[in-house]
Order: C-alpha cells, then structure tokens, then sequence
C-alpha cells in the first residue's frame, strides 16, 4: 500500500493530493443537497474531523470499518449508497476506500465490520473494506464518508466500480450527507502519530 513509499518520498510529495473538489459528492451532490430534510451521518467511533481509532486502519491486522448511523433520508428515497474516499492520497482521482449500496431508504445503521448488503471496488481491486494506510511523512488524510440518497433503486451487481457506481448515482440524489475521519503515519510510520487521543468522549 502507499505506507511502502519512504519516508522522505512522502515528505517530498506532501503537497501532491488528488483533492477535495474530486469527491464523489462534489460531482454528484451540491449545497442544496448536502443534510436536507436533516439527513445527517454520524460514527459512535469518531467525532467528524477527528482521527481514526487505529483500530480501523492498517495499523492492526484484523481492521475493520467503522460503525456508520444515519437519520432518515427525504421522502421518495428508494435506496442509499456510501462511498468513502481519500482525497489527500498523492494520485489523479481520490483514493477509493469502500463502495457500499442496496441499503434501505430509512434512517439505520452499519455496526462495526459489519458486512453491506452489496459492496463495489476499491482501488485496490477487491470489495472490502480498504484499511486507510497514507505514506509515512505525507501528513494527515482525511477519509470522507459520504452517503447518499437516490431516488431509484440501483440495478449495479456486486463488485462494480467507482465509475459505474457513480454514472448510476448522476442525476438521482435527493439528498447527501458526510463525515470525515483523518489519520496519519509518524515518521517512523509504525504507529498512528499523536493525533489520536483515545482519551476523547465519542457521543
């Protein structure tokens, strides 16, 4: 994974991110968009715009990804979608962590590794969920998970991509919500740095 970039390496491409303006909501979603009707995401596991607990990051071994709750979307929602991305990895496009669909239009919830209903590619190729793992030196990330309502249920199979997901998606979101988690390697790169406080109250 990108951690295998040294350290200096990392250092040297700090600034090169992919960039928020290439999330998947700043394509499909919009101000007017964003939290309507209240449609709210939240984690009982981290607070938006705090880090990550390693344990839902290649940190450990048996990671996995974190519980996710949210509220009832607007009326005339057939179906949410999750896609969650990276878009300070030092590449063209965000890197893809997890694509999730098939959820149920009304207000629930994912416990901690539990398995979706229908997930899509990752960067990497594979439908799990891809364990956040940015170079040593790069700074911190953040992880956006982004969910969004549709109004029309999704014909994709299992193991579809980001580009597929996305021209499904275009033109049927009613409503959009997201929250952000950040993690960063030290320099030794063998532990999550100090920005973790595992003191920190999570509501």
């Amino acid at each position: 994974m990108l951690e295998h970039v040294p350290a200096w390496l990392g250092k040297a491409l700090k600034n090169v991110r992919a960039g928020h303006g290439k999330l998947t909501i700043a394509r499909l979603g919009g101000d007017e968009l964003l939290n309507k009707g209240e449609f709210r995401l939240t984690s009982a596991a981290f607070l938006d715009g705090a880090p990550l607990d390693p344990c839902f990051t290649a940190d450990e071994e048996d990671a996995v990804a974190p519980p996710l709750e949210w509220t009832a979307p607007p009326p005339g929602t057939q179906e949410l979608a999750i896609v969650v991305e990276d878009p300070d990895a030092p590449s063209p496009e965000p890197f893809c962590h997890w694509l999730v669909w098939g959820l149920a239009p009304q207000a629930g919830k994912l416990l901690e590794g539990e398995a979706p209903p229908r997930t899509g590619k990752n960067s990497f190729g594979n439908s799990d969920w891809l364990l956040p793992d940015p170079p040593t030196g790069h700074g911190a990330h953040d992880y956006v998970f982004q969910i969004f309502a549709l109004d029309l249920p999704l014909a994709l199979m299992p193991g579809a991509g980001r580009k597929e997901l996305v021209a499904e998606m275009d033109g049927h979101v009613l409503a959009a919500a997201v929250i952000t988690g950040t993690y960063a390697r030290n320099e030794n790169g063998d532990d999550f740095g100090e920005e973790w406080d595992e003191s920190a109250d999570i509501d």
